[in-house]
């Protein structure tokens, strides 16, 4: 067959990544390039791997995006405020783990379970006698 007269390219050995294969509306464009590799999307860097790497910070990003959208610039702002204030190092008992609730809340985390929530970690041991820590404390 005449390769002026294909409808789609023949497969080429090369691999193109996605940005470079898009056309003005951000489409892969396959007539020219042939039929997307998932192999060249996987290997690219803003690939699929990034996605799943930044899928939290980009949910978040949209929610924040959508508030601004309905309640306006205020809403979000707001958000980010008290998310910055609870982050700040907020001292514990030293007895217990550090634990922050109050950003969990915030962020919509204190419905999930995570791994963090079944398996406690190595920082988690054996009770500390509260009356001991504080006795030290107290003899330094």
């Amino acid at each position: 067959m005449d390769p002026s007269l294909r409808i789609v390219p023949a497969s080429s050995s090369k691999t193109a990544s996605i940005q470079s294969t898009t056309n003005s509306l951000g489409l892969h464009d396959t007539l020219q390039y042939g039929p997307r590799s998932l192999e060249a999307e996987v290997k690219s860097t803003g690939g699929f791997k990034d996605r799943v790497e930044n899928w939290d910070a980009a949910q978040d990003n949209l929610k924040l995006t959508m508030e601004r959208n309905v309640f306006g610039l205020h809403a979000p702002m707001r958000k980010l405020m008290e998310r910055k204030i609870v982050s700040s190092g907020m001292p514990h008992l030293p007895t217990m783990r550090p634990s922050n609730i109050h950003l969990d809340i915030l962020m919509g985390r204190d419905q999930l379970i995570g791994p963090g929530d079944v398996f406690l970690g190595p920082d988690s041991g054996p009770a500390f006698d509260l009356h001991k820590e504080f006795e030290k404390r107290a003899s330094k």
